[in-house]
């Protein structure tokens, strides 16, 4: 039995199992192996799951699903089709529990402190007097208390 996140495990048996060639790790030889695993799983069609968990992992999988309701996923990392084959599975578990996971709750919005804005407000004050310091100052033609230069 498969843990997915929904009310009861999957059954393996709804999960079907295509291998085919693979252009992964093996090279270019004659006696090619077919190591490719794709796992077919029928989304609208499963008993296993309830209907509100269908609809929920409908929408959010509306873009992994075929339009037969199917989803596909595929494994061609190993030389090995039974170590493709258990990758493919561990893939296909994930991408459902995240699907059926509930949803985070609502986020409460927050207001800064009385202490963070005036925290806030200081630093900019002292910002801008950094700032105000690096300036040239004036003219000093224009200022008669401007010392001159000898």
């Amino acid at each position: 039995m498969l843990d997915i996140g929904a009310s009861r495990p999957l059954p393996p048996s709804e999960l079907e199992f295509r291998a085919t060639r693979s252009g992964g790790p093996g090279g270019q030889h004659v006696n090619t192996s077919s190591t490719r695993v794709e796992l077919v799983f029928d989304l609208a069609g499963s008993p296993t799951l309830t209907e509100s968990e269908r609809a929920l992992a409908r929408r959010r999988l509306r873009t992994r699903i075929d339009g037969e309701g199917r989803l596909r996923v595929v494994a061609q990392d190993e030389r090995s089709q039974r170590r493709n084959r258990q990758l493919a599975t561990e893939r296909f578990c994930a991408i459902m529990r995240d699907a059926l996971a509930p949803p985070p709750p609502p986020r409460r919005p927050t207001r800064p402190t009385r202490a963070a804005t005036k925290e806030r407000l200081e630093g900019k004050r002292r910002d801008a007097v950094r700032k105000r310091l690096r300036r040239p100052p004036a003219d000093a033609d224009d200022r008669a208390d401007a010392p001159h230069a000898a």
